[in-house]
C-alpha cells in the first residue's frame, strides 16, 4: 500500500520546525507546497486512482519530486 513520502525525515527536520520557516519564507511554503501535491500525484498513481498512468509518467512524477525537495533542502540552507 502506497504511503506519503516522509519529507521530515529526509530533510532532518520537525514538522513544527519547518512549520516556522515556512511561516517566515513564502518561497520555501510555496515549495512545500508543490511537493506535497507531487507526492500526493504519486501516492494517487501508486494506488490506481490516478487512472491509468504508464510507468515512465510515474518515474517523471517521482523524479520531479526529487527536484522539489532538492530546492527545499537549497532554501532552508540559504535561509541558516
Amino acid at each position: 500500500m502506497p504511503v506519503k513520502h516522509d519529507l521530515f525525515a529526509d530533510l532532518s527536520i520537525s514538522k513544527d520546525e519547518l512549520g516556522k520557516r515556512r511561516g517566515g519564507d513564502p518561497k520555501l511554503n510555496q515549495l512545500v507546497t508543490d511537493y506535497d501535491t507531487i507526492d500526493g500525484d504519486i501516492v494517487k498513481a501508486e494506488n490506481g486512482s490516478a487512472g491509468d498512468i504508464s510507468d515512465d509518467q510515474l518515474r517523471e512524477l517521482k523524479e520531479k519530486r526529487l527536484l522539489a525537495k532538492d530546492k527545499i533542502v537549497q532554501r532552508l540552507e540559504a535561509g541558516r
